[in-house]
């Protein structure tokens, strides 16, 4: 039945407007036959080594020595945060990172929220890149559950990078869990501090799939980041972000709202008024679509938390069922999966107005695009208190023009939604 109704969609024109999402829920349904169905994680348990000119490489005696350093360096920390259940928060993190900093070492964190230390070191480096001079580094970049630690050496120009990635057993201790090896086919330090690199490993799983390498994206942060600036991307920014929502997409302002889905909002911002799930799911069954009613009440409280719109006007912009004072909602389905690789927010500058409101300038970081700027926009916020704000307007301004969110699909229309499950849902 599913696969039916996948041939009706094709042949009813829709793939073609939005081919990338029938191409990852294929994926999705062919992963679980090339792995025979099952539905346990693989334990990453062995060293992968890989190949590089023709030599296998395997980490010297040395970097195991640094890594059992920093392994006590940070075993106080990583012990409390165990205790406290903690692992991965911020303020874990920025202690981690702190401490191998006051150590000697270039560190930061894999969510680039915490200012590198020993930044300098990385920025000489980058200098003998450019001057095609000898160097090394090492850079290690602090996450949930371990670390990744890049040994970098340049030559006339040339970068070779070493990753390894050490992850914490139940004991506390950092294993090894992968090193591979391989040279920068893409390098840059950027003007707005961030160092971009790339390169391909062999591995024999990917080479299978894909016939090729398996490539292999960084993108850090060396130059820091006004700490007000992470401050507000966490608090109005990163909660929504770029996935299933075109609040950030697209230009509106509280006189035009122009193309904002509020249904795809309400489904951002219900967990951060709530601090649960929307309680509307989608039908187990792929092929059902599911159709609901949301009482007046409880959608309107939700959009109007986060945007000053009067009931008339978001009445006008859905589905309003007058008789029964609902909202019609249909949560997203299979055919409306968006591709999972996608930009994250940046907030690089704000402005605090006379009016009350703050204007945060934004860029959008795509690190397996190699790009810091995919796009940039400016948000402008009102903060009713603490804890409350509304989004006042949203202006795309890089690059000029019509820009395709490339990863992004709009939810069906009511016909593309009618021909795909038929009838009017369940």
């Amino acid at each position: 039945m599913l696969l039916e109704k996948t041939n009706r969609f094709w042949k009813a024109g829709l793939i073609e407007r939005n081919k990338k999402t029938l191409l990852f829920a294929m994926i999705i349904l062919i992963l679980p036959i090339m792995t025979g169905g099952s539905d346990e994680t693989p334990e990453v348990s062995d060293i992968e080594i890989t190949w590089q000119d023709g030599e296998v490489y395997s980490s010297d005696d040395n970097a195991s020595v640094d890594v059992q350093h920093m392994e006590e360096l940070l075993s106080d920390i990583y012990d409390e945060a165990v205790v406290t259940n903690t692992l991965g928060s911020l303020d874990i993190m920025r202690r981690m990172v702190a401490r191998l900093g006051e150590n000697g070492y270039v560190a930061v964190d894999s969510g680039n929220q915490v200012d590198m230390t020993q930044a300098e070191q990385a920025v000489d480096f980058c200098k003998a890149v450019d001057e095609k001079k000898m160097d090394e580094l090492t850079i290690i970049v602090v996450m949930e559950m371990g670390i990744r630690k890049f040994d970098l050496k340049t030559e006339d120009g040339s970068v070779n990078i070493v990753r390894g990635y050490y992850q914490y057993d139940q004991n506390g201790s950092l294993q090894n869990r992968s090193t591979v090896s391989y040279p920068a086919d893409f390098w840059q330090y950027t003007e707005e501090g961030y160092l971009i690199f790339k390169g391909s490993y062999f591995s024999n799983e990917s080479y299978i799939l894909t016939l090729s390498g398996t490539p292999e994206h960084t993108m850090l942060r060396i130059l820091p980041l006004d700490e007000k600036c992470r401050e507000y991307n966490r608090k109005y920014i990163l909660p929504v972000g770029y996935e299933q929502n075109n609040l950030f997409l697209c230009n509106w302002s509280e006189d035009d709202f122009g193309d904002l889905d509020f249904y795809d909002l309400f489904d951002r911002f219900y967990p951060m008024m709530h601090s649960q799930p929307v309680p509307y799911m989608a039908d187990e069954n792929l092929g059902v679509g599911a159709v609901y009613q949301v009482p007046e009440e409880l959608f309107e409280d939700v959009i109007g938390a986060y945007f000053n719109i009067g009931c008339e006007t978001l009445r006008s912009k859905t589905t309003y069922i007058l008789e029964l004072a609902a909202y019609e909602y249909r949560p997203r389905g299979f055919y409306e999966a968006e591709y999972p690789d996608i930009a994250y927010p940046e907030v690089v500058s704000y402005t605090q107005n006379e009016d009350g409101t703050v204007t945060l300038h934004i860029n959008a970081v795509y690190p397996n695009g190699n790009m810091f700027k995919e796009f940039s926009h400016i948000t402008v916020i009102r903060s009713l208190s603490e804890d409350s704000f509304q989004y006042v307007s949203n202006e795309i301004v890089l690059p000029e023009g019509d820009h395709e969110i490339w990863w992004h699909s709009n939810r069906l229309t009511e016909e593309e939604w009618k021909e795909v499950y038929g009838g009017d849902g369940s």
